[in-house]
Formats: C-alpha cells, structure tokens, sequence
C-alpha cells in the first residue's frame, strides 16, 4: 500500500513545526533579529508552516501514543526526528519493510482521526446555525 498524500504534506509540516518549536519556541527566533543577517547578503528562504493545522497534526499523533504505540513510534522516528526508513528500523529493530507498513498503517490511522474531526466540527457548526435561524 502507498501513503496517503494529504496525511503525508500534513506530517511534514508538522515536523517542520516540531523543529522549529525546539529549536526557538513557538514561531519565536531563537536568536538576537539583527544576528538573522547572513554575511555577504545570501538570504536562505523559509518555508512557511501552518502552525493550525501543524498544532492539530500533533494532537492527532498524539492521540496514537497509548493507542497505537508503534504507530507513534515511527512517526516520532521518520517525520519528528527525520532518520529515515532505514534508520527507523534499526531504531525500532524491525525491518524497513515493517517501517514502510507502520508508515502506511499511521496515515490510515490519521485520515480517520481526520475525517472525524471534520465531521464533527460540521456538526458542531450545523447545531450552531440551527439555533440562528430567523
């Protein structure tokens, strides 16, 4: 089985909020502004996180830590961390292929938790609008 892509953008960018929540703290530069300057004037990009959907990302993976604690394991391992697949598996001593499974398995997992959410947050705003007729 492949990964989900959408789950797989949503990881990501999650990781990418990990990293840069411990490396300075909640968007927040961990050094002095005027100190950010490169020498010789090469300004390096910086991809732009959606902290929303990041922060509900790791309440989802969050939620698979006492439930699917494997499933947790590896994504703390791939995306949190970024060792990769091989390096996961000697991590975990398991195969790469279990790796691979473990990986597909937590984006099932997570398109549901998803989807759920979605739906009752669609509820939640239908009762709302229910209540505001006129």
């Amino acid at each position: 089985m492949a990964r989900i892509e959408w789950v797989k953008a949503r990881l990501e960018n999650w990781a990418m909020w990990k990293a840069r929540g411990e490396a300075g703290g909640l968007g927040w530069s961990s050094q002095s502004a005027f100190l950010n300057e490169p020498a010789g004037g090469y300004r390096q990009s910086r991809i732009p996180i959606d902290e929303v959907d990041a922060s509900v990302t790791d309440q989802a993976v969050e939620s698979l830590k006492d439930a699917r604690p494997s499933l947790y394991q590896v994504l703390q391992c791939v995306h949190a961390r970024g060792i990769g697949v091989k390096a996961t598996a000697r991590a975990l001593e398991c195969s790469e292929s279990n790796v691979k499974a473990l990986l597909d398995a937590a984006d099932r997992e997570l398109g549901v938790w998803f989807t759920e959410r979605a739906a009752r947050q669609a509820a939640a705003r239908d009762a709302l609008r229910g209540g505001f007729t006129t």
